[in-house]
């Protein structure tokens, strides 16, 4: 593509590729294998140099994934990206890749229960402290700031309880006390927002979202704004030498690629060196996803506000949690950040508690009953004995999980068979 700003739906569908220079293919390319061809000794010495850039190892890099990198990159108006093979491991590799060892992050707790059980219990094994504050109050993430925090973390959209993050409100502290700023914007994706342009340095994804749309793979992307000075002697991840990797500094020492000294660390320490690298078929389901994301988000939005309008009102419900309601705690934050459309998913407590949600998950038709959510297919789950059962009650209370609580994830079916379920099944379990 030419330097030229195009709108995010030109992107979606063109941003990163060309087509294949040898056979004029205009479908992308499964490059389906692990290494590459050097031209001679000296080309091989410099690409591991780098020197050169270019493709070495499929763990590394591969050219299908480089497609996928750029497009979104592109489309989160970042510099630079790196896809992984799961959301998991991008935010993993996102700490690990600026904290050492007696270094930590501050981070809003309103988190998917993986990311939350990571913070909480994974990352103190390595001495890397997390410490967990409401997402709603940007006072709380700067008290809990010290000598050795390193970064400050916050979801979108939290999972599962929707609460919106005030970006700005948090790039004003990050910058204040020259930290880094992570997103992850997986209930968002770059249709609805791009933290990129609220002050987030680094945006993380989980690929298997919205993103992908359709449950077909697992995957991951961390996107580099670029824009973060890492000269910033605290960061000595950046600023000593790196012996694993012919001593070099990442924020001196990478000429014109210094801006890009994030992704190409994490590319150049924790893929290269603990593998959690993405399949070229995996890339390429993602990219046909991304090519109708624009699409389907708006169907996905326009799902959700109606069946929050629907469920507000039903005799069953004793509350609806979605950002695009009037009354949501979260909606003047909402309306703030998100232009386009309020998200996919909706959050209710049905009346008769944890039995009562036991009964309609049970007895509801199109919905299916999963551990994922942003499928082109309606999804349902109980959060609280599920993706976050193993939060304590007191960690699932401060994030607002309670027993009757029901997450949906809207996909693109019609509006009016979706009610149609959520109806009749609210009524079956309350005969």
């Amino acid at each position: 593509m030419s330097n030229k700003k195009y709108h995010l739906e030109t992107q979606a569908l063109h941003a990163g590729q060309s087509p294949d220079p040898t056979t004029g293919a205009r479908g992308i390319p499964v490059y389906r294998t692990s290494s590459y061809v050097f031209d001679n000794t000296e080309h091989a010495a410099n690409l591991f140099a780098l020197k050169e850039l270019g493709n070495i190892y499929t763990r590394i890099m591969n050219p299908t994934q480089d497609i996928l990198e750029k497009r979104v990159a592109e489309m989160e108006g970042g510099a630079a990206g790196l896809a992984l093979a799961s959301g998991t491991s991008a935010i993993f590799y996102s700490i690990i890749n600026l904290c050492r060892a007696g270094e930590e992050i501050v981070s809003a707790n309103n988190l998917y229960g993986g990311s939350y059980t990571m913070f909480d219990s994974i990352l103190p094994q390595f001495n890397i402290n997390v410490k967990l504050v409401d997402h709603d109050k940007p006072e709380a993430f700067e008290a809990a700031i010290t000598d050795k925090t390193r970064a400050i973390y916050a979801e979108t959209i939290g999972n599962p309880v929707l609460g919106v993050t005030d970006i700005e409100a948090l790039s004003e502290i990050a910058n204040k006390h020259h930290l880094p700023l992570i997103i992850d914007s997986t209930f968002t994706t770059p249709y609805l927002l791009n933290p990129i342009e609220h002050g987030a340095d680094i945006v993380v994804h989980s690929l298997t979202k919205w993103l992908g749309g359709h449950g077909a793979g697992i995957g991951g992307v961390v996107v580099d704004s670029g824009r973060f000075d890492w000269t910033d002697s605290k960061f000595s991840l950046y600023n000593e030498p790196d012996h694993s990797y012919h001593g070099v500094r990442y924020a001196h020492d990478l000429g014109d690629l210094n801006p890009l000294a994030f992704i190409l660390r994490m590319r150049l320490v924790p893929l290269r060196n603990l593998g959690a690298c993405i399949s070229p078929d995996n890339a390429w389901m993602f990219l046909q996803g991304i090519e109708t994301l624009h699409l389907r988000m708006q169907r996905h939005c326009e799902n959700a506000l109606a069946i929050a309008e629907f469920l507000r009102g039903h005799r069953h419900v004793s509350w609806v949690r979605y950002p695009g309601l009037e009354e949501d705690p979260a909606y003047t934050t909402a309306r703030t950040y998100l232009k386009k459309g309020f998200g996919g998913m909706v959050v209710f407590g049905v009346k008769g508690g944890y039995d009562a949600a036991v009964k309609v998950i049970n007895s509801i038709e199109l919905f299916s009953h999963l551990a994922n959510v942003g499928d082109a297919k309606s999804l349902i789950l109980h959060p609280s004995s599920t993706s976050h059962s193993q939060l304590s009650e007191e960690q699932q209370a401060a994030g607002g999980l309670t027993p009757e609580l029901i997450r949906l994830s809207i996909g693109i079916e019609n509006k009016d068979d979706l009610v149609a379920a959520l109806d009749e099944a609210l009524n079956a379990a309350h005969r």
